[in-house]
């Protein structure tokens, strides 16, 4: 036995055990917790989850041809003047689209829209644009922004607002955009002779924008010549009817 305070052999070197074991269990901790400092370990946060957005896509429906267009009184927010049916008696034909701000439809083709009303309201056709979108469910769509829309982007056209969407639903518009062509003969009231696509590109199907249905349609209206191909259906954002007036 080992005398009074001399440590033995064995007490020594399981006393440079545990300091070389407290040493190398410090250091281990240091490099898995670089800069600990006692600073508080906190829970990792997840992940955020990503949303994608789709537009829902709705086709015009079937109106019959040789339909009347429907009389409107309608305000346009961007003069504050009231624009109707009656304003547009003297021409031969008439340009009735429905679309709105947000729709990436409509956003798609604006442009080109804009285009071709320029170029035909110089050969005679009429163009009006309607968007009867709820505000209460998009508000984006509303007055306000209607008339920034149509300064911003120079519509050749009067671009109306349907609050109550009686007008919407008196057309049968369903999608914006949905384009409307009427033609007259004198004194007739105005027919249905065109409602279908303005052409066959959608967002991000990486066809060119031709605005060739449209046209033709158009150039058939003006020329007072019967529209011989088929009418396919426009395709686009649903019409964002107001909570209680869902169709």
């Amino acid at each position: 036995m080992a005398a009074a305070g001399v440590l033995s052999p064995i007490t020594t070197i399981g006393t440079v055990g545990l300091r070389l074991q407290r040493t190398f269990f410090t250091r281990r901790t240091s490099f898995l917790l670089p800069n600990y400092s006692g600073a508080k370990l906190t829970k990792a946060k997840p992940a955020a989850r990503k949303f994608v957005i789709r537009a829902a896509r709705t086709e015009s429906q079937g109106v019959s041809l040789g339909f009347r267009a429907p009389d409107f009184q309608l305000p346009e927010p961007l003069t504050g003047k009231m624009c109707g049916l009656d304003d547009f008696e003297s021409y031969p034909a008439l340009l009735v689209m429905f679309i709105c701000n947000h729709c990436p439809f409509v956003k798609h083709l604006k442009k080109d829209i804009v285009k071709l009303a320029n170029f035909y309201v110089k050969k005679g056709l009429a163009v009006v644009a309607i968007s009867s979108n709820s505000v209460v469910t998009h508000p984006q769509d509303g007055p306000e922004f209607m008339a920034e829309e149509a300064k911003l982007f120079e519509y050749p056209f009067p671009y109306l607002y349907d609050e109550s969407q009686e007008v919407a639903r008196e057309f049968g518009a369903v999608c914006t955009p949905e384009f409307f062509l009427f033609k007259k003969d004198g004194r007739r009231p105005f027919e249905l002779v065109y409602h279908g696509q303005f052409d066959n590109s959608r967002p991000s199907n990486n066809v060119p924008i031709t605005g060739r249905d449209l046209s033709l349609a158009i150039d058939c209206a003006l020329s007072f010549q019967p529209l011989t191909f088929v009418q396919k259906p426009s395709v686009g954002c649903s019409i964002k009817w107001h909570p209680h007036k869902n169709l």
